[in-house]
């Protein structure tokens, strides 16, 4: 509780930060609206029935954080999300519905899609209390993440093949991953070459579409790995959500080796069998990435990457929904940096070590 009021403090500073409501229900606006005013640190800059109505509002006014429904009249949410997004200009959006229970189809694409959080909206007589609370933590923390990355500018330049320090990056994420996962492929160049293999936790059903949404913020081919796939310049492969994402070399060729053993972590797919391998196949020309997640899937094959000359790095507290999995590779001693998903992405299109 003390770090949150720190950052109340902080965000304080700069001013209240404006937010969009986007609910078709004149009464959560309404309550919603309260529960935000109630805090110094924002003021409700509008709050409209429909997603027409938010885009026409975006064109005309900033703001920081937008609340955005799903199930409204015309429109819904989901499909108005991209739009709303480049209308926002920056503005950050939490998908606030009854269809977000954890795991719900519609939270996986809203992750996908760019929402930066989402929150299960209750029923009308049950806005007091827990929801409250829930609401102001996902609003502050959003707030200190933009405080946190700063003004990034565009996207390095891609060095030639021959100063390249790595020949593939695996990067392994669970709860929160999806959104720093958007953040660091904006941070590369159209022009970037290097294998990227990309365990993330969800169900097998959800695998064809997040990679179909992967190809298109990384602007390359993505697909979801089948056995004997060969891992090639240029291809975003990611993990199916039935088997771990191995890799094996034969002669001067990488390959996807599929994996149904049972991982340390208990979790199908895993990050710590992909990191396992692609230490072994690729040794120090390997970078890992370990983005927000629960638990501590990743941290046993991180220390194969780093024992076999490898670079690892993982994203920062203060811009990770949970630190649960990069927490523990830094706390077992296995990362060479921590730092925000951005910038991650920027360390990697410069094809450098962190330093």
């Amino acid at each position: 509780m003390p770090k949150l009021q720190a950052r109340k403090a902080a965000l304080a500073q700069r001013g209240p930060a404006r937010i969009l409501i986007v609910d078709d229900s004149a009464v959560a606006r309404a309550v919603i609206g309260k529960m935000i005013e109630a805090n110094r640190a924002f003021v409700v800059a509008g709050a409209v029935p429909d997603a027409q109505a938010a885009l026409a509002f975006l064109r005309a006014n900033r703001v920081d954080i937008i609340l955005l429904d799903i199930e409204m009249p015309g429109i819904d949410g989901l499909t108005a999300l991209p739009d709303l997004i480049t209308a926002g200009q920056g503005a950050r959006v939490i998908i606030v519905s009854s269809s977000c229970a954890e795991g719900a189809a519609a939270t996986i694409q809203a992750l996908t899609l760019g929402a930066a959080d989402t929150l299960v909206k209750p029923s009308i007589g049950n806005f007091v209390g827990r929801f409250g609370d829930m609401l102001e933590e996902k609003l502050t923390r959003l707030l200190d993440c933009d405080l946190t990355f700063g003004d990034h500018g565009g996207a390095p330049a891609a060095h030639t093949a021959t100063d390249d320090d790595f020949d593939v990056i695996a990067i392994g994420a669970s709860t929160g991953g999806i959104h720093a996962l958007s953040q660091l492929l904006r941070a590369l160049p159209a022009d970037f070459q290097v294998p990227m293999l990309i365990t993330q936790h969800l169900p097998p059903s959800f695998m064809p579409y997040f990679a179909a949404q992967i190809a298109v913020l990384a602007g390359r081919p993505c697909e979801v790995a089948t056995d004997h796939m060969k891992i090639q310049r240029g291809r975003i492969i990611v993990a199916p959500g039935e088997a771990h994402l191995c890799c094996a070399r034969i002669g001067d060729q990488h390959y996807v080796r599929l994996s149904t053993a049972k991982a340390v972590s208990g979790c199908m797919p895993s990050v710590d069998p992909m990191f396992q391998s692609v230490a072994s196949a690729y040794g120090a020309r390997a970078l890992a990435v370990v983005l927000s997640g629960m638990g501590r899937d990743g941290a046993i094959g991180a220390n194969d990457i780093a024992q076999n000359g490898g670079s690892v790095v993982v994203q920062d507290k203060a811009t990770s929904v949970v630190w649960g999995m990069p927490g523990a590779v830094i706390q077992a001693g296995h990362a060479h940096a921590a730092l925000p998903p951005y910038e991650i992405g920027r360390l990697i299109a410069l094809q450098r070590r962190p330093a």
